[in-house]
């Protein structure tokens, strides 16, 4: 037999009046600016939510609690960790034992060295090249004639192309270091993840 309309009607009130009863029902329990706990119907404050809070039912049993928001030195730890954590999973998708690593940092180094080998190779043709020039000049000097300017530009481009070659030769071997230093690091803390030596 359907229920009538009035008490449709007022069965869904009487369960509203029952639910907004409920929800008045909770307790906010948090520490105010002085140290001293509050007791709130009406919600915790905005200035202090930050501290963390619990809500309490109506008889007086803790069914929520929210913690305090992070102090700056316990974010900056945990971006520290979150940080850590993605570099970690990057080396154990990189290498899957310490050989791997010891593999890539020989194949990087070697591929250092010989762009040095090379910058090098360079610098002593260069020097020699220079060298040959300022015999010239020194030449047309000791005779009394004076050093032709064509003469002149070729060894100050020849100069300048050697600080040019030092500039590379510089910037490799701190690519080097650098490399050793951070291969270095990499064997360190895979062997550290994957409990090898």
């Amino acid at each position: 037999m359907p229920m009538p309309r009035v008490a449709s009607a007022a069965l869904c009130t009487a369960l509203l009046l029952l639910a907004v009863g409920d929800a008045c029902a909770e307790l906010y329990r948090y520490t105010d600016e002085r140290g001293v706990m509050v007791l709130d119907r009406q919600g915790v404050p905005p200035q202090h939510v930050g501290r963390g809070y619990q809500v309490l039912n109506e008889q007086g049993r803790v069914i929520q609690v929210v913690p305090p928001a992070p102090t700056a030195a316990q974010r900056q730890r945990l971006l520290e960790q979150q940080q850590r954590a993605a570099a970690d999973a990057r080396l154990l998708r990189l290498y899957a034992s310490v050989e791997d690593v010891e593999r890539a940092s020989k194949r990087k180094l070697a591929e250092l060295e010989s762009l040095i080998g090379i910058v090098r190779g360079n610098l002593q043709a260069l020097r020699k090249q220079q060298a040959g020039l300022r015999q010239q000049a020194a030449s047309h000097e000791r005779a009394g004639r004076g050093v032709p300017d064509n003469l002149l530009t070729q060894i100050a481009n020849l100069e300048q192309e050697e600080a040019g070659l030092q500039r590379d030769l510089q910037r490799h071997e701190a690519s080097r270091r650098e490399a050793e230093a951070a291969f270095g690091e990499e064997r360190r803390r895979i062997a550290e993840l994957l409990g090898e030596r």
